[in-house]
């Protein structure tokens, strides 16, 4: 998907970790730094340096919390709300085309794979979650 959205979209001057991050924040607007950072699995020194190119582009906010000034959330601007429209679109545009090109008895496949695909990601999504523990027992 990576190589294929640089194809489709060459001239996206964004990383995928700052499309991330970006798409993230849309998922999840006023979040601070370090939500991002175990959302992302990402080290809070990376999030910094990614909201940091991201601010510097205009795309990201950041608003010092009320009564400690060292807090902050941050938030897309409407230029970081059209990168993120922007990649999710190359990304379905990306997986249309795919699917187009296949053999309509695996579209079929694929289709009827569709609510197992879902509650897999679902389970993938319990176990990034940092409350589940090894147990299971979430």
């Amino acid at each position: 998907m990576r190589r294929a959205a640089r194809t489709a979209d060459p001239g996206n001057p964004l990383s995928v970790a700052q499309l991330e991050l970006l798409s993230c924040l849309a998922e999840n607007p006023g979040a601070q730094p370090g939500q991002l950072a175990r959302a992302l699995r990402l080290a809070p020194n990376s999030v910094t340096t990614l909201v940091n190119g991201l601010r510097s582009r205009e795309l990201v906010t950041r608003v010092s919390g009320v009564g400690d000034r060292r807090t902050a959330s941050l938030a897309l601007t409407e230029a970081g709300e059209a990168a993120v429209r922007r990649w999710h679109t190359t990304n379905a545009d990306i997986l249309r085309a795919a699917l187009a090109g296949l053999h309509p008895g695996w579209q079929h496949v694929l289709t009827a794979a569709l609510p197992a695909l879902h509650e897999l990601v679902d389970a993938i999504d319990d176990l990034a979650d940092p409350r589940h523990d090894a147990a299971g027992t979430g």
